[in-house]
């Protein structure tokens, strides 16, 4: 293989223009941005590119001196980006100058020996240029001036990170292939799955369990998670999208607007799953925004495989109740495998591979028009339609989900395309997929 992308990555205290500089950088509002401190907790990274040159740029948490202990988990996580990266952006709100915290996080990057490049950010015009001569005692070079949010000096802000890069690296010929390997050419393949659920019932957890690696900060404070965070990984079944998001909740229940950008981000990753990790609180039992969060995931057309987070809390009769409410609550999600886990010792997540491997064999199967024939013909035979509605010809127009079209010689009622779903299911083992009818109107 090549070798990856280099890495940049956005550091600094909190509030200084981290995440703005991020969408800045990659041309869109991938990061949320609120005017407030402590918005971004967990790592995100995105690819970039100017001047030809691709590289990865990191947004960070802000870091600072002391804290609670969420705080000093946000600021663990900036510190692991450092040592990761190949070039540290330090941004600093010259409208405010230096504080206690920035001279924390440049004594710490001069520790590092990493390059650095020292960005004086909020600097709105040309009569504020002299707001950078005072972060010159930080001892990291001559500050750049810009504004991330309206563009000024990004442009040679650019230049300077794709000149402080890391030589580009000739790619190395795949073995196997005889094929050139591209960093991440790969990343569009990889299956996408995203862990949902209400706040604070492990998703996080699971999310770093599942990388083996701290990626996300988890800590006993509903809705750490701000944003959709994902990786890949490398597994048996392939390449797999991991997608942490956050915890969701009623709409009528959602007042900040971070906490509703937090919302569209989750459900747009539910939208482009391909299969979605349903996690319960077990200690909780299913709960009815548990119900509405699998009728959301059940709508978007993609399988869900239901996680009972935190199962080692229960006693036998506990569990026994859990399994009957999933039955009598989830009922709706049909074959769906429920795994009973502990995210945070491990326990039962050596099952979620295998439950993960039969829905997206499901999801993308594919199913010969002679074989959909057969069974819509045979479950005719056995129950015919009512009014005399007849199913003339049928077959299987997509998969992702697997998306069956009937042409019959009139309307059929919901009951019986229920019933043909049913068969369908059964015929082809398509279990908790989700399998959508499109019914067509024909004469003859």
């Amino acid at each position: 293989m090549s070798a990856a992308m280099p890495v940049v990555a956005i550091v600094g205290r909190p509030n200084v223009g981290k995440s703005t500089l991020l969408n800045r950088v990659v041309g869109r509002r991938a990061a949320i941005v609120e005017e407030q401190p402590g918005v971004t907790r967990d790592r995100k990274d995105l690819d970039a590119n100017w001047r030809g040159r691709d590289f990865r740029i990191v947004d960070t948490g802000g870091w600072m001196v002391g804290g609670n202990s969420l705080d000093q988990k946000v600021s663990l996580q900036s510190e692991r980006a450092i040592a990761d990266a190949d070039l540290v952006l330090l941004v600093v709100d010259a409208t405010t100058g230096i504080t206690e915290d920035d001279s924390r996080v440049a004594e710490l990057l001069r520790r590092s020996g990493k390059p650095v490049l020292l960005i004086a950010n909020k600097v709105d015009d040309v009569t504020h240029e002299n707001l950078k001569w005072e972060l010159l005692s930080l001892g990291l070079g001559d500050p750049l001036t810009v504004s991330a949010l309206h563009g000024r000096g990004s442009g040679d802000l650019l230049d300077a990170v794709v000149d402080h890069l890391p030589p580009l690296v000739a790619p190395v010929e795949d073995e196997a292939t005889g094929d050139d390997a591209e960093p991440g050419e790969d990343d569009d393949n990889a299956v996408s799955v995203a862990i949902v659920g209400r706040p604070n019932v492990g998703k996080s957890t699971l999310f770093n369990r599942l990388i083996g690696d701290e990626r996300a900060v988890v800590h006993d404070m509903p809705g750490t998670t701000r944003d959709a965070i994902d990786t890949i990984i490398e597994t048996d079944l392939g390449r797999i999208k991991l997608i942490d998001t956050a915890g969701m909740r009623r709409k009528s229940k959602v007042s900040e607007n971070t906490e509703y950008y937090s919302l569209i981000r989750a459900l747009d990753a539910v939208d482009k799953a391909e299969v979605a990790l349903l996690v319960i609180d077990a200690t909780d039992g299913v709960t009815g925004q548990d119900q509405r969060l699998a009728e959301r995931v059940d709508a978007a057309g993609c399988p869900v495989v239901v996680l009972l987070n935190k199962w080692e809390l229960l006693d036998t009769e506990g569990r026994s109740d859990l399994r009957w409410q999933v039955g009598d609550k989830l009922r709706f999600v049909g074959e769906a495998p429920v795994l009973p886990i502990s995210a945070i010792s491990g326990k039962g997540v050596h099952k979620l591979m295998p439950a993960l491997e039969g829905s997206i064999e499901a999801y993308h199967r594919r199913v010969p028009t002679k074989k959909v024939n057969d069974v819509i013909q045979a479950a005719q035979q056995m129950q015919a339609a009512p009014g005399g509605a007849r199913v003339l010809y049928a077959l299987q127009g997509a998969t992702d989900p697997p998306t069956f079209t009937l042409f019959a010689n009139r309307e059929l009622p919901r009951t019986y395309l229920r019933y043909l779903e049913r068969k369908l299911r059964e015929a082809f083992d398509l279990g908790a997929t989700p399998v959508k009818l499109r019914v067509r109107r024909r004469t003859s």
